[in-house]
């Protein structure tokens, strides 16, 4: 604002060179009388310090002078009355600046309408007053108005003893509204506390300051680049136009604007603005959470999470980041680290790697390969003078030494730097990978990892993975993963949406497109619900891998409500270190039921529930199978369920407790079940009848019981005698034990159900 126009209106009255007609001696309205020849008042034309100045005699015992003009009051506009006047003889009297106040219809009552006095106490000494009036009770106005007046008559009293002489200088009224700006605005600025702003100066202290008077109005932080040596803690909301910088192990925390837009702008770029706004929610109890607000931020390289952190290696209260987009950048920093080094391997110490050649070079967190290795074992730790490496899993068939090969595939958020982290999530994240990078890289320890509503889109080769136990009790709630490899045959694809190795994890309502594996479980106890993952392609009678993987041969685990969709659920043992069963449960305590099983063009041989267990002796022990649909289109399979002997065969001979029971079959040829009801006719009397199972015992497994024999007519001798006496069961006959054979008291012939069980 103009200090003497504001919106198009002139506030300055005219210099007293310019006539004495439009100063009243009274109160300034129309028909008031005026200094225009009035006997003690004169214009001076020349004055030591004043040049043209009015000379004015106090004649009366209140002498006013008033400017004539109205001056416009506006609402939230301030006016700083200004008056330089000194007495030149006679009594020296004390002088206020006045006004009047005015609105359509008259004088407004009521108001304070003048200033503080001042006494003069000497000839010729120059006084200067000041005052504000204007429409609010702030600190320095001196005449309140409210709304209520709409105009002023501005100018002096001069009161006290009579007969005194003073000279005045042209009075002056100004705009001073912007000093009340940072109160209008409820806003603090750091400048005003000593902030420079020049990228050097350490504004530590100036933003405290400010912060500290802000009394909850707004910090405010205008262009610059402000320098913060220190940690700072913000409790006023912040505004900022410029942007701030600090060291990596200092903190800026905003509480009261605590959320990933705000630090963006603090930092003036996404990717340091995401980092900084992590160190504050793990350092801030007074949030449990980080707002992105919609943002999406660019990542350029990998974000080491505890790196971000520098003053926590761990962590375990609940903390939260969600609402927003992470997208990667094409950049030299997503490539893969790939390692070979020899090693030695030791049933003593069945998660160790010794005689690690090259070991400073093998990054924790890599994924390990080799002869005898299984899915998803990574390095959990290394010990560079002992030349060790410690891994997430047992090697089912790797002792001596070999040359290994570890792969550090990059990821958008590396958690694998905390020891340990804990009931942290992220909630409607949307990690886009672009194919360029893994999504997330767990801590190696931690309990209730937790993602939901989140989608991971397009890792280059993992979704999320464990290098540890930083995954128990892990929670992975209607999440959307969706594969870079959609273009890729089966056969030909290497990723893989997520895996775990400790126990207790959570998968429900989630959905995986197109990846190798949808998930690698290695633990116990989990629970998996309401998924739908699916990995076809367009190859006739293509083959198809493995959507869930399980590898703990004692999983305790449910399999509820998926739609498992061109793919198959294989239950393995890869990370035992001693393969071959000698005690405990063996492939036992997994239910899977009510799921929709469905595969498309695929060869024949191909099945839903493959058991692959890799060393001898392995049987079932308290498996359901229940209440599934299994469906085939464009083609029949021969079997929903079946073992693949690359490494052995499972000993059917110990088969305990196993239902197969309440499943529908559409184009599969062996509709399994078990107990499986049999009827058999024999046509011609014989005294041992052969009942055969016809391939539909579970995994073709042998016939090791028979629950109940029913004759569904009567049993007849040559002669037509019936025979009311029932025959002794031989169990497991044939080549393949899948034939039991009836034997009768003498030759007979008939129609029985047969229930036969491949368990006892």
């Amino acid at each position: 604002m103009n200090k003497a126009i504001t919106e198009g209106v002139v506030l300055m009255p005219p210099v007293f060179a310019e006539g004495l007609d439009v100063w009243s001696s009274g109160d300034g309205t129309p028909g008031s009388d005026t200094y225009d020849g009035a006997v003690n008042a004169a214009f001076v034309s020349a004055d030591q310090d004043f040049a043209g100045c009015l000379e004015l005699q106090k004649t009366e015992t209140t002498q006013q002078l008033r400017h004539m003009g109205k001056t416009p009051l506006i609402p939230g506009c301030y006016l700083q009355i200004t008056v330089r006047i000194k007495a030149l003889s006679g009594a020296l009297p004390t002088v206020r600046i006045a006004g009047w106040a005015g609105k359509s219809g008259g004088h407004v009552g009521g108001l304070s309408e003048t200033a503080a006095a001042v006494t003069l106490s000497s000839y010729g000494e120059v006084v200067e007053l000041r005052a504000i009036v204007g429409s609010g009770d702030r600190g320095g106005v001196d005449m309140v108005w409210g709304m209520a007046a709409e105009y002023g008559y501005f100018g002096i009293d001069l009161t006290g003893a009579n007969g005194g002489v003073v000279r005045i200088d042209d009075i002056e009224i100004t705009d001073v509204t912007s000093i009340f700006l940072r109160d209008m605005l409820s806003q603090v600025d750091v400048r005003d506390y000593g902030a420079r702003g020049d990228g050097v100066t350490d504004d530590s202290a100036a933003f405290a300051a400010a912060d500290a008077d802000a009394d909850g109005r707004r910090l405010f932080v205008p262009a610059g680049s402000y320098y913060l040596a220190e940690t700072v803690t913000l409790e006023a909301e912040v505004a900022f136009e410029g942007t701030v910088s600090m060291p990596a192990d200092k903190m800026l925390l905003l509480t009261k604007s605590f959320d990933l837009p705000h630090y963006i702008a603090a930092f003036g770029n996404e990717e340091l603005g995401f980092k900084k706004a992590f160190q504050a929610l793990l350092n801030n109890a007074d949030h449990e959470s980080l707002d992105m607000g919609g943002r999406k931020v660019t990542v350029t390289a990998p974000i080491d999470m505890q790196a971000a952190v520098p003053n926590k290696s761990s962590y375990s209260t609940r903390r939260v980041i969600r609402n927003g987009q992470l997208e990667a950048s094409a950049g030299a920093g997503w490539s893969t680290d790939v390692v070979t080094s020899k090693a030695t391997y030791s049933l003593s110490s069945s998660k160790t790697l010794s005689n690690v050649t090259n070991v400073a070079n093998v990054s924790v967190g890599a994924l390990v390969e080799g002869v005898g290795v299984g899915r998803e074992v990574y390095v959990t730790d290394k010990r560079n003078g002992a030349q060790e490496i410690t891994l997430s899993a047992p090697l089912y068939d790797a002792v001596g030494t070999q040359t290994f090969t570890f792969r550090d595939f990059k990821y958008m958020l590396d958690f694998s730097g905390f020891t340990n982290l804990s009931k942290f999530s992220l909630s409607d994240v949307e990690v886009q990978c672009e194919g360029l990078c893994s999504g997330l890289r767990l801590a190696a320890t931690g309990v209730a990892f937790h993602l939901r509503d989140c989608f991971i889109s397009r890792p280059k080769d993992r979704g999320v993975t464990s290098i540890g136990t930083g995954c128990q009790g892990m929670l992975i709630d209607r999440c959307q993963f969706l594969s870079d490899e959609n273009a890729e045959d089966v056969a030909d694809r290497s990723s893989i949406a997520l895996n775990a190795n400790a126990n207790d994890v959570k998968l429900r309502n989630n959905r995986a497109e197109k990846f190798r594996h949808f998930a690698v479980l290695a633990g116990s106890n989990s629970v998996v619900t309401g998924n739908h993952f699916f990995q076809g392609d367009g190859v006739s009678d293509g083959v198809r891998t493995g959507g869930l993987v399980l590898t703990a041969s004692y999983c305790s685990s449910t399999l509820t409500s998926n739609y498992v969709d061109n793919c198959f659920i294989e239950w393995t043992n890869e990370h035992d270190s001693t393969p071959d069963f000698v005690s405990g449960f063996s492939f036992s305590a997994l239910s899977i039921a009510d799921n929709i099983f469905l595969s498309g063009d695929v060869a024949p041989w191909f099945s839903y529930i493959v058991i692959k267990p890799h060393g001898s002796g392995h049987y079932l022990n308290g498996v359901n199978v229940t209440g599934n649909m299994f469906r085939s289109i464009n083609g029949t399979i021969d079997r929903a369920e079946r073992v693949d002997t690359s490494f052995a065969d499972l000993d059917f001979t110990r088969f305990k407790n196993v239902t197969f029971a309440g499943n529908t079959y559409h184009a599969v040829s062996s509709q399994v079940m078990n107990p499986l009801r049999v009827r058999h006719k024999e046509s011609s009397t014989a005294k041992t009848w052969t009942v055969e199972a016809g391939g539909e015992l579970p995994f073709e497994a042998r016939a090791r019981g028979v629950d109940g024999i029913v004759a569904l007519d009567a049993v007849k001798t040559g002669s037509g005698d019936t025979v009311h006496d029932l025959p002794y069961v031989e169990l497991e006959q044939g080549a393949r034990g899948d034939m039991v054979k009836l034997v009768w008291s003498e030759a007979v012939k008939g129609e029985v159900a047969v229930s036969l069980r491949i368990d006892t």
